[in-house]
């Protein structure tokens, strides 16, 4: 179920992105589908992500080392396992793993925490694109 992403995967990687964003009231400037398609194929080419798939991709993680980019998953697999799963994939793998989240995306702070990830610092976002208040977590064996 777990698997490296595909060229041809990113218009779904990019659609599960513009989903969130579209579904986030305090993004208030979200990328375009094309922008997000865009992102996400440059991850792939990298090698960065990997998607949890079950007849069609539920959701995905971008790594680049041990750094987190991203993990989304689409609103219809929510809670079902496919974030944690994905997680674990990225835990066997390595000794330690580092990610920022939104400060306003409380559901996903619960979730890291949950998943022994603690919180080493918050910005006030000015240096990330969207400028809204992050928080960087990390998750050590």
């Amino acid at each position: 179920m777990i698997k490296f992403a595909q060229p041809l995967d990113a218009g779904k990687i990019g659609r599960i992105l513009s989903e969130f964003s579209e579904m986030t009231e305090w993004i208030l400037h979200p990328h375009s589908l094309a922008e997000n398609i865009s992102f996400a194929s440059k991850m792939i080419d990298l090698g960065w992500v990997k998607v949890f798939e079950d007849i069609e991709i539920l959701g995905f993680i971008a790594r680049n080392g041990n750094e987190i980019n991203a993990l989304y998953v689409a609103a219809s697999a929510r809670r079902r396992g496919v974030g944690k799963a994905l997680l674990s994939d990225a835990k066997e793998n390595s000794n330690e793993l580092v990610l920022w989240t939104y400060a306003a995306n409380y559901s996903a702070q619960q979730f890291y925490s949950r998943e022994g990830f603690r919180e080493v610092r918050r910005t006030d976002g000015s240096q990330t694109d969207e400028k809204i208040p992050d928080v960087c977590l990390i998750w050590k064996k």
